[in-house]
């Protein structure tokens, strides 16, 4: 029903009431405890769709600097309840002196671009090595798809402004997705992915992928909050009224290795099925509620798996990889560290 993994609570159930009892998060569902958990475990509360928090609770997540997200019940942030974070009003306010710094922008933005593209080239060659007829069609176009990616990285140190960028950025995403059904052959004809669509997401694909993305902004959010950063004020991601313009940034990393793969396998495991989702008015697709909270679960198993962290040289389960990279970039803003360096999965 509800998932407590890696300090993240998800409250996935319309109708559930959050309320404080001492120094615990105790859960309602219809007037009965559900579940309790105490506050010191937790780094986060992710609340989807309708769901009731006291002023009490929010009371103690801010004394105990736990973020307090609530998401539509498609994954989309809709409001934070935020406190500052360790590293105090002197860092966020290097970061904001920072985001007006066009060229430390570029440095910053060219960084996760590049860890974006080296890792959606990952998820294409391992499904290349992967495939069982080497000599195949798709396996040939997803190495093609693999060198045009490489080779868009090499413009990446020559763009000269953001815009520039981004130009990279949006090719390598279209080459990317243009060959992202050839990472499930055994998906149905109902599971096969076209395109990217969004707001709302048009096919089952693009459902999963629009939800998980949402559920790693806010684990990104979380974790720059909690790294003293202002999740609003970003590098790569213009700011914008109500967007998480910091934690898109650090979401461009990680979107293939822990969002795009764990579709991958939900599909090619067919731990989903096209009668899972459902057509909401105006052509809509999203998970039943159900669904929505296995997936979820399955998720957070995920983030579980240790994985050697490149640049601190350590195995950490890769759900606190967000948080160990917020940590290295308000290190690299102020000027601890030269460089910001993306995480990059093999």
């Amino acid at each position: 029903m509800n998932n407590v993994r890696l300090n993240t609570l998800y409250i996935m159930t319309e109708g559930a009431y959050l309320h404080r009892d001492g120094e615990t998060v105790r859960i309602e569902i219809e007037s009965r405890t559900a579940a309790a958990v105490p506050i010191h475990m937790l780094e986060s509360i992710a609340c989807f769709g309708r769901v009731m928090v006291s002023p009490a609770l929010m009371e103690l997540c801010a004394e105990k600097h736990v973020a307090l997200n609530f998401l539509s019940p498609q994954g989309r942030i809709l409001a934070r309840v935020d406190t500052p974070g360790t590293g105090g009003v002197r860092l966020r306010r290097a970061q904001f002196r920072r985001a007006d710094d066009l060229a430390f922008r570029l440095e910053i933005a060219r960084a996760v671009v590049a860890g974006k593209v080296q890792n959606c080239r990952a998820n294409l060659l391992r499904s290349a090595r992967d495939a069982a007829d080497q000599e195949s069609q798709p396996v040939a176009a997803m190495r093609n798809a693999a060198e045009r990616l490489a080779n868009n990285l090499l413009q990446l140190p020559l763009a000269s402004t953001l815009d520039e960028v981004r130009g990279i950025e949006g090719d390598c995403a279209r080459v990317y997705f243009e060959n992202f059904s050839l990472m499930t052959p055994v998906a149905p004809p109902a599971l096969q992915f076209a395109q990217r669509t969004r707001r709302p997401p048009r096919d089952p694909v693009n459902a999963l992928l629009s939800l998980f993305y949402s559920v790693l902004t806010h684990d990104c959010a979380s974790a720059l909050s909690a790294a003293g950063l202002d999740p609003s004020v970003g590098f790569l991601h213009d700011e914008r009224p109500g967007r998480p313009s910091l934690a898109l940034d650090l979401v461009e990393e990680f979107r293939p290795a822990l969002v795009d793969r764990f579709v991958m396998t939900l599909i090619n495991r067919r731990q989903v099925s096209p009668e899972d989702f459902i057509t909401r008015p105006g052509g809509g697709i999203e998970l039943s509620e159900s669904v929505r909270k296995r997936l979820v679960g399955a998720y957070q198993e995920r983030k579980q798996e240790s994985r050697l962290h490149p640049y601190l040289q350590s195995e950490e389960p890769i759900g606190r990889f967000p948080a160990l990279q917020a940590k290295i970039l308000a290190r690299v803003i102020r000027g601890d560290i030269a460089h910001y360096v993306p995480v990059l999965f093999k």
